[in-house]
């Protein structure tokens, strides 16, 4: 049997989650015995979609068996799903749902198939550790994800699900990254309403747009401002090991939610579909769980009350 060659497209190679996914990724194709190519689409929606085409339509090296990706804009491709399809490389969504899928399935016969995470879910757990953290209330600075991206659109979804409905959210929107938070939270504290605006917690969708509002406020010319700042609790999202969960031991963040990295989950389900011939269910969904627990939180809450 030749040897699997898969490609795995991700958003950025600037942001701790897509990095986990690298290693993931890497860490599965090693022990399957499977060549694993990775290209990186810089947040850019049509620089993925033209890298794809020109590894889809290419006559000079062999194609690869299959494409794993993780979309930047807010469509999952589908015009490149289906040139894939057509010269028999399998397709699989990370971190997105699409509509086309059952089509794919049907007319090309290969393994395509998503997995992603409950990204609502992933939102109702933040609303739930903001519940816990500010029982009587109060306002949230909430750094999202880019419009166009559907993760940080469901995210937002789940949390004012279940946040409750005295707390007021102020949103921004960045781009996955630390520099992108770290430089929309600067440009608005240079802004006259920032000193007008009453913050009670910083709320981020990933954790390392979590530590460019830390960066942003720590480098904020007032002492007094800059202290109070610092003294909010900040919230994020991921919360792999080395990073996220890292930083809320080291009371940089409060707490985080883990989202588990599913590109090596993707290269083990690849590898069985194509070995065995077998087709994975449509849509596989990881579980995201808050850290610490939501019960955790509670007691850190009138401990941090008690110190104001």
């Amino acid at each position: 049997m030749k040897k699997l060659k898969f490609l795995l497209s991700l958003t950025n190679n600037d942001n701790d989650y897509q990095l986990e996914q690298v290693t993931a990724g890497e860490e599965a194709a090693k022990r399957l015995g499977i060549d694993l190519q990775i290209v990186h689409a810089d947040n850019d929606a049509i620089t993925q979609s033209q890298q794809l085409l020109k590894i889809i339509q290419s006559r000079s090296t062999p194609h690869p068996d299959a494409i794993i990706f993780e979309p930047v804009g807010g469509t999952a491709l589908p015009q490149v799903a289906h040139a894939a399809a057509a010269a028999g490389i399998a397709w699989v969504i990370l971190n997105r749902d699409a509509d086309y899928i059952p089509e794919l399935r049907h007319t090309f016969r290969i393994p395509a198939f998503a997995i992603t995470s409950d990204h609502e879910e992933v939102g109702r757990i933040q609303g739930r550790q903001i519940a816990a953290l500010l029982p009587r209330g109060g306002s949230v600075l909430y750094i999202q994800g880019p419009s166009e991206s559907l993760a940080a659109k469901q995210r937002t979804s789940g949390m004012n699900e279940s946040k409750p409905a005295r707390v007021q959210v102020k949103v921004m929107k960045a781009h996955w990254t630390e520099e992108s938070s770290y430089r929309i939270v600067s440009s608005w504290l240079r802004l006259s309403t920032a000193q007008q605006t009453p913050i009670d917690l910083i709320a981020a969708q990933d954790d390392s747009m979590a530590m460019g509002a830390r960066k942003a406020f720590h480098e904020h010319h007032d002492t007094a401002a800059r202290d109070h700042w610092l003294s909010l609790p900040f919230l994020g999202c991921d919360g792999l090991p080395e990073s996220g969960q890292a930083w809320v031991r080291r009371g940089f963040l409060k707490a985080t939610v883990y989202i588990p990295p599913n590109a090596g989950t993707a290269v083990e389900m690849l590898a069985h579909a194509i070995s065995t011939g077998s087709i994975p269910p449509i849509q596989t969904m990881t579980t995201p769980v808050s850290f610490p627990a939501i019960q955790e939180l509670i007691p850190m809450q009138k401990a941090w009350s008690a110190g104001q």
